[in-house]
């Protein structure tokens, strides 16, 4: 059978394939059938025997380098990868690569912001890319996707306060907008409250990118795949 590396611990010995059949087979080195040293993304061919692979031969002309025995092995997913990191909600992304990918999205939207109609409706497809980046991110640090729907469900129930704040406070002084225009030190008294919560709810969101833009990769491999730092 084929398949393709996905990480090789050096100093542990041990490391994981994906094959061709769907199926992630671990392994050790006394499986290693030549003196190299496999890293991420190398083909190979081996014999599965259960969950492990055995016999492992790395095939010739693998994409990857391979270094001798002993080396560290290339980190895997070292290249950006646009269409899995923007377009996947499965697997892990690394930091470096969320912020490539946050940098694309942002720029996009400046730029999108100076089309009229057009740019507004192509800013929303863009939430997609935006959510992959985060959930694949969240996986890396080892949490569930799901945590994404969090600073956009607090940010609305904020956003939500700070209308009922402001609308409230110039109900109960029973005063129009005409007044607050010609009266800003009302205005502030009444409607300072609901800007802060409105900047509350941005500042959730600021955290909530800067916690899953430097927390760093959980070590090794979980649930939602392998490092993608190969470590």
């Amino acid at each position: 059978m084929r398949g393709e590396v996905l990480s090789y611990d050096s100093t542990a010995g041990t490391g994981l394939i994906s094959g061709d059949d769907g199926v992630r087979y671990g392994f050790d080195a006394a499986a290693l059938q030549s003196p190299a040293t496999p890293a991420p993304g190398v083909r190979v061919d081996f014999v599965a025997d259960g969950d492990q692979a055995t016999q492992i031969l790395i095939l010739a002309g693998s994409p990857s380098t391979v270094g001798v025995a002993g080396a560290a092995p290339l980190a895997a997913g070292s290249g950006f990868d646009f269409q899995s990191a923007m377009f996947s909600f499965e697997g892990r992304l690394r930091r470096s690569h969320f912020w490539i990918g946050f940098l694309i999205i942002f720029g996009a939207n400046v730029v999108l912001g100076w089309i009229p109609i057009l740019g507004w409706l192509i800013s929303l497809a863009l939430i997609w890319p935006n959510l992959a980046i985060a959930v694949k991110r969240l996986h890396d640090m080892g949490r569930t996707g799901w945590l994404v729907v969090a600073p956009y469900l607090i940010g609305f129930a904020l956003l939500i306060a700070g209308m009922v704040i402001m609308f409230g406070g110039m109900a109960a002084t029973g005063m129009t907008s005409d007044y607050y225009e010609d009266n800003p030190a009302a205005a502030l008294a009444v409607m300072g409250p609901a800007f802060g919560v409105f900047a509350l709810s941005f500042l959730v969101g600021v955290a909530f990118l800067l916690w899953v833009g430097l927390t760093d990769s959980q070590p090794g491999d979980n649930r939602f795949g392998p490092n993608p730092k190969g470590l």
